[in-house]
């Protein structure tokens, strides 16, 4: 009797043509095709969760900067102000807080601008 490797091979095309759902063409139907594409963008897919985070860092440097600026100061100026007077609060919530708290903002602004004096 001749064992085969034949269902655990059809088990592996069948998974590698499950990921590729969704392609166009024979990208989700060609065995070969449908592995290069997987492996394209399971690559991609992790270098984009780093830069995600990169990407999201600079949205929130800018808005601070933003309304940093909109209160007389530059977002250098500021961050350095918050550092000498011991404030920790990172930049996502800095963000927030200028979006949506203008005036709780205008404190963090008027503390470090006092630390730089």
């Amino acid at each position: 009797m001749r064992i085969t490797n034949a269902p655990a091979s059809r088990e592996r095309r069948r998974r590698r043509l499950e990921a590729a759902k969704g392609f166009r063409g024979g990208r989700s139907k060609l065995f070969r095709t449908a592995t290069e594409a997987v492996d394209r963008a399971q690559r991609l897919a992790t270098m984009h969760r780093k830069l995600r985070k990169r990407e999201f860092r600079s949205l929130w440097i800018a808005r601070i900067n933003a309304a940093t600026r909109a209160e007389g100061m530059t977002y250098s100026r500021f961050i350095e102000g918050l550092t000498k007077a011991g404030i920790e609060v990172n930049r996502k919530m800095l963000s927030e807080i200028a979006i949506h708290d203008a005036e709780g903002f205008k404190k963090f602004v008027e503390t470090a601008r006092a630390a730089l004096v």
